[in-house]
């Protein structure tokens, strides 16, 4: 597996960690027991993996709770909004600062947690068709009987690529004819490691997440597709909330995020 997609350095990756943990308990220091709060944090899925293990660090060294609400990257950031309890949204640095720009987050703070790339999955034990060019590409999509993908109506950011995709490629009918549209990335890899499609098309860091030996590999040369995502929390939110933001985006879980298919910020 390409080593830019998941770094295999595991007893680095365990140093790191541990920073991880003596941040978060140097967080709980300053943090009181006596006033343990309850935080919702909303989600793409794309960084599901790695958010819900910092989180469970977090309210083991804080006693502090965070409630993890995952959804493609256009619904999650819909259900912030609506949601006047809400206290973090973690989506796409695009969609921040479009929201920011337009009124719907305002007075907040963006912090950049890292980059995935959009590729495509299958069965581990299946066919392993090559996609390293469009022209493979292609013919893997008009092979494959069912196919998977995150909901474009949803707000899936790699669903709204593929659209795009199978345009450009002229077989948008076709693909459609026999695709699956899924509620999510998670829910895509499902499908397909359940057997029930033959491709998935979803963000690689939800792939490696899922199995890292379904990944087949990126969308190639000009269809490659970077997303970077960041974290927003309100200027004026609690301490305990700063300092779980502070923990997700520290240098300390840059390695965890490495591990999970995430390119953190140099």
């Amino acid at each position: 597996m390409p080593s830019r997609f998941l770094n295999k350095q595991r007893p680095r990756t365990r140093r790191v960690i541990v920073a991880g943990l003596l941040l978060a308990t140097t967080l709980a220091a300053w943090l009181s027991p006596a006033s343990a709060a309850e935080m919702r944090l909303y989600a793409a899925a794309g960084v599901k993996a790695p958010l819900e293990q910092i989180a469970r660090d977090f309210e083991a060294a804080t006693g502090h709770r965070v409630m993890l609400l995952f959804d493609t990257a256009g619904a999650a950031e819909q259900r912030f909004i609506a949601d006047p309890a809400a206290t973090f949204l973690v989506t796409t640095e695009a969609r921040l600062r479009a929201a920011e720009k337009d009124g719907r987050l305002g007075n907040g703070m963006t912090s950049l947690i890292g980059a995935t790339v959009g590729g495509l999955a299958a069965p581990p034990d299946g066919e392993r068709p090559a996609i390293a060019t469009p022209e493979q590409l292609r013919a893997a999509l008009l092979a494959a009987p069912r196919i998977a993908f995150s909901d474009p109506a949803r707000g899936a950011t790699v669903g709204k690529h593929f659209l795009q995709v199978i345009e450009e490629l002229g077989i948008r009918e076709q693909v459609l004819g026999k695709a699956t549209l899924a509620r999510d990335g998670v829910e895509t890899m499902h499908l397909v490691l359940e057997g029930k499609a033959d491709l998935g098309v979803t963000q690689i860091s939800e792939i490696v997440q899922a199995d890292a030996r379904a990944l087949l590999g990126p969308f190639p040369g000009r269809f490659d597709l970077a997303t970077t995502y960041a974290l927003w929390l309100n200027k004026d939110a609690a301490p305990e909330a700063t300092a779980f933001a502070t923990l997700v985006t520290s240098a300390a879980e840059r390695e965890r995020l490495r591990s999970h298919g995430l390119r953190p910020p140099e």
